[in-house]
């Protein structure tokens, strides 16, 4: 699922112009323990470019400890982000929206998104498109709700990751079986998505 993920990521930055990360500055909301702040350093990013914000304060603090000593890890809400107008190149959201069950926070948090983007930048979207059966806090975030959020955005989204229960459950057996879930487009349950000014 990381692989893929990876991959497709680094595909749709490609087609939309970026070749390299070196010199974007990024903010990632809802950064937990910066994983993705992390990788982002190995696909090319800079650490000194790299913002994160966690609502969390005992996961940004582990976001802190990981991370190399340039990123820049705080701890709020990203309804009230307390950056500049246009201050990042690109923002990226990972399965935050889904774990937000108030309509009005949701947009809140995409307004302050877009704000900090300049406006010729991109948000980076990653997150389940469907509701978890085993979690009811996870609520998928399906097109016309992400086309809702950003008004006046172009939304740009494929359906990937085949469902994680069945990867986990079929990885240590087949890796080849857990491609051919993901070749199968009702068993996909993210979007990976770039949205951007029209």
């Amino acid at each position: 699922m990381l692989q893929e993920r990876e991959r497709r990521l680094l595909e749709v930055l490609k087609r939309t112009g970026v070749e390299s990360l070196k010199e974007t500055r990024i903010l990632e909301i809802g950064c937990g323990q910066g994983t993705w702040l992390r990788d982002l350093i190995q696909w090319g990013a800079q650490p000194e470019n790299l913002t994160g914000i966690e609502l969390l304060s005992d996961r940004a603090e582990e976001a802190r400890r990981l991370c190399p000593s340039g990123v820049q890890v705080y701890c709020g809400s990203a309804a009230r982000l307390d950056f500049p107008a246009g201050s990042f190149d690109m923002v990226l959201q990972s399965t935050v929206f889904t774990s937000i069950q108030d309509d009005g926070l949701k947009a809140q948090v995409a307004a302050e998104m877009m704000r900090v983007v300049r406006p010729n930048g991109l948000i980076l979207w990653y997150d389940f498109r469907v509701n978890s059966p085993r979690n009811p806090d996870v609520t998928g975030v399906g097109k016309a709700e992400i086309l809702r959020l950003f008004p006046g955005y172009k939304v740009d989204l494929l359906s990937i990751t085949p469902a994680p229960p069945l990867v986990r459950s079929l990885a240590p057996w087949s890796w080849l079986g857990c491609h051919l879930l993901g070749k199968v487009p009702w068993l996909r349950t993210h979007y990976l998505g770039v949205i951007r000014r029209r």
